[in-house]
Order: structure tokens, then C-alpha cells, then sequence
């Protein structure tokens, strides 16, 4: 399972904007806005789409 707090925290930590991360990404912002905040599920075909979106790779934000 990813880690939200992680994604979140480096979002923030890159100055970048959630409606942007979203828009690269193909995920409708208030999508993306509960997949961050947990209220939503996010499928595997999201987490590729955003970690693309970020420039990193898939297992940055993933729990060991």
C-alpha cells in the first residue's frame, strides 16, 4: 500500500499545486484532492499516473 502522508508531504515539499498533479495525472481534481486525504480509494493505474506526474518512480511512496 502507498503511503498518503509521504505523496502529500512531498507534493507540498516540491512547491507543487494538487489541481496541476491532478490535471498531469488524468485524475479529476476533487478526485485526487480524497485520494490524498483517504476518503477515496486509489487504483493502481491513479498511483502510476501521479508518481508520472510527479517525475518519480512508483515505489517512492510504497510501505515496507
Amino acid at each position: 500500500m502507498f503511503n498518503r502522508e509521504a505523496l502529500q508531504k512531498y507534493i507540498e515539499e516540491q512547491g507543487f499545486k494538487q489541481k496541476a498533479i491532478a490535471a498531469k495525472s488524468g485524475i479529476d481534481d476533487t478526485a485526487f484532492s480524497k485520494i490524498l486525504s483517504g476518503n477515496r480509494k486509489c487504483e493502481v493505474n491513479e498511483y502510476i499516473a501521479i508518481c508520472k506526474a510527479l517525475g518519480v518512480k512508483p515505489n517512492k511512496f510504497i510501505d515496507e
